[in-house]
């Protein structure tokens, strides 16, 4: 049963202007260590984190909750490249999230799904 649907666009640009604005401190607050460190690998920064930002933006509108925030969600790909999308600090014990990313130079965008675990 669909719980939630959430799509987000984010500008490339503007990922990179909040990192050159404020820094490390702004990648600390939106994206986990795992994130970050992933992100430091590939040759598109700036379009990875969009991709990350925009996930994240999804779920949080097909959560609906307001208590999640930026360190509860981690984006990762499992080992054929799909996005996944984990809870962490015990937040979404019952539901599973769908997630698709996509991006190209100047854009991100994302889209969840949640549904409840069976």
């Amino acid at each position: 049963m669909i719980i939630g649907t959430g799509m987000d666009i984010t500008e490339v640009r503007r990922i990179k202007q909040a990192h050159e604005k404020w820094g490390e401190d702004f990648l600390q607050r939106v994206f986990t260590k795992n994130e970050i460190k992933n992100a430091k690998t590939k040759t598109s920064f700036y379009q990875h984190l969009a991709g990350r930002f925009a996930a994240k933006e999804a779920v949080f509108k097909a959560a609906g909750d307001k208590n999640i925030s930026w360190q509860d969600l981690q984006i990762h790909n499992d080992a054929e490249g799909k996005p996944i999308c984990l809870f962490l600090n015990g937040k979404g014990k019952n539901i599973c999230v769908h997630i698709s990313i996509s991006h190209v130079k100047t854009y991100a965008v994302a889209n969840a799904i949640i549904t409840k675990k069976s």
